[in-house]
C-alpha cells in the first residue's frame, strides 16, 4: 500500500486550519497507479455478484465509475441537490463542516439489486451513512462499501453497520 500512499499528496490547513487534506489528483494522473488502485479496490468484491456501484459526489464518481467497469456492474451517481431531474429520493446528513443532502433518481436501483457504495475518503462517516440509507430507501441490497482512504482518528467506521463489509485501501 505504500505505493498508493506515495501517490497521495498531503496539503496542510486545507480546507481550513488544522485539517490535513489528502489530495488524490497525483494518483489519478498516474495511469498505472490509478489502474492498480482500481484493481485493489475491486479485489474484495470479486465474486460477490455486485450489480450496481453507487459513487458519492464528487470524487466517488471517479473511483466508482472505474470500479463499476472493473466489476461489470452499472454505475449510479449519488448527487448533491440540484443536479438530477425528478423524481428523486433524498437523505439529509451531517458533515464535519455542516450539513448536506444526497439524492438519487427514484428508479436508479432495482429492488434487491446487489449494490456497492464507493467514495474517496471516509472521515466522520456522515456521507457514507447517508449513502447507505439512500441505497436501502431505494430497495437495493447493500453488499458493502469501499473507500480509497480512511481517516481513522475521525472514527467514521463507527457509523457504518457492523455486519456490512467496509473496505479501506489506505488508513491514516
Amino acid at each position: 500500500m505504500s505505493y498508493f500512499d506515495s501517490l497521495i499528496r498531503e496539503v496542510a490547513d486545507f480546507p481550513k486550519p488544522g485539517v490535513v487534506f489528502r489530495d488524490v489528483t497525483p494518483l489519478l494522473a498516474d495511469a498505472g497507479g490509478f489502474a492498480r488502485c482500481i484493481d485493489a479496490l475491486a479485489e474484495p468484491w470479486q465474486g460477490s455478484e455486485v450489480q450496481a456501484v453507487c459513487g458519492i459526489e464528487s470524487r466517488g464518481f471517479i473511483f466508482g465509475a472505474a470500479l463499476a467497469q472493473k466489476l461489470h456492474a452499472g454505475f449510479v451517481p449519488l448527487r448533491k441537490p440540484g443536479k438530477l431531474p425528478p423524481p428523486l429520493v433524498e437523505v439529509a446528513y451531517e458533515l464535519e463542516y455542516g450539513s448536506d443532502r444526497l439524492q438519487a433518481r427514484n428508479d436508479a436501483l432495482r429492488p434487491g439489486e446487489r449494490t456497492l457504495i464507493v467514495d474517496d475518503v471516509l472521515a466522520t462517516g456522515g456521507t457514507l451513512a447517508a449513502a447507505q440509507e439512500l441505497v436501502l430507501k431505494l430497495g437495493a441490497e447493500l453488499v458493502g462499501a469501499s473507500v480509497l482512504i480512511e481517516l481513522e482518528a475521525l472514527q467514521g467506521r463507527s457509523r457504518w453497520p457492523g455486519a456490512t463489509p467496509l473496505h479501506a485501501l489506505l488508513r491514516y
